[in-house]
């Protein structure tokens, strides 16, 4: 018989700002106690207000040793990086980002035609074997995305197999479970997940019952282990985003963009900026 996973922690985001003065929702950040591995950051980003004035967006910064993963809702984002990729994702979009042993790239985002941008970005851990592997993009556009439906629920499979869809975005160390789930009012969503993974919703529409506890908008909840994920909606529509993903096990060091496995290494990545050597041909 499955076991029911259960939420073992909620967590309340706190508002921090990035780049060149972004205001985001964040509900993890590295750090070397590593208690969500795979998992080592998850951010929301919001620009609802027009007083909030021009969006100065995230210029050319370096990555080494993780992925990042950009989830559009609403507006739109345009990078570049060092290697001569540029592109735009739109609302429905995503960009999964391997930066390997080392990427230089700037994320511009542009307001929607109703003022707003609306996203997420989650960083996903390498494994040491892959900490210093080519850079790669994944994008994948809105209309490419599969869904999976059954009565009251809609499921959006970015990453991982949810019944007999598989998401777009493969060749993932973590073996990553990465959906964007609405429930109607009333409606169940129930999903067998491998025991030990790390699983963590971000609930960022109504109030869903995670397991037997009410999770509202918008918070972090971490799932204990189990086999079975179950979520309910109640007298309103529920939306999150659901991650799951094998843990890797080992030490971290995070560096700002960087996330390595030793101090050595991340003093590496800082001289390799230094001697104009960090980006690998």
């Amino acid at each position: 018989m499955n076991s029911i996973r259960t939420v073992k922690e909620i967590i309340e985001p706190l508002y921090v700002m990035e780049g060149a003065g972004v205001l985001l929702r964040r509900s993890i950040a590295p750090q070397a106690s590593n208690h969500f591995d795979p998992f080592l950051l998850f951010d929301h980003f919001a620009f609802n207000d027009p007083a909030e004035g021009p969006i100065r967006g995230f210029p050319m910064h370096p990555h080494r040793g993780i992925e990042t993963v950009s989830y559009i809702l609403k507006g739109s984002v345009n990078h570049r990086d060092s290697l001569g990729n540029a592109g735009y994702i739109g609302p429905g979009d995503v960009q999964w980002m391997t930066a390997g042993g080392g990427i230089l790239h700037e994320e511009m985002p542009h307001r929607g035609p109703d003022g707003i941008i609306d996203g997420f970005q989650l960083w996903v851990n390498l494994p040491a074997s892959q900490k210093m592997s080519r850079p790669r993009y994944q994008e994948v556009s809105a209309e490419t995305i599969p869904v999976f439906e059954m009565t009251g629920c809609q499921v959006r499979v970015i990453a991982g197999i949810v019944g007999n869809i598989r998401g777009p975005v493969t060749k993932i160390a973590a073996s990553p479970l990465f959906l964007d789930v609405r429930l109607e009012i009333g409606a169940n969503f129930s999903l067998p997940v491998p025991e030990k993974h790390t699983v963590l919703a971000y609930m960022y529409e109504g109030t869903g019952i995670l397991g037997d506890t009410e999770v509202p908008s918008v918070k972090m909840a971490v799932f204990s282990d189990g086999r079975q994920i179950e979520v309910r909606s109640g007298d309103s529509s529920v939306r999150f985003m659901l991650m799951a993903g094998v843990p890797f096990r080992e030490p971290i060091v995070p560096y700002g963009p960087f996330v390595m496995n030793t101090r050595a290494e991340i003093e590496q990545a800082l001289a390799d900026l230094r001697n104009g050597t960090f980006i690998q041909e």
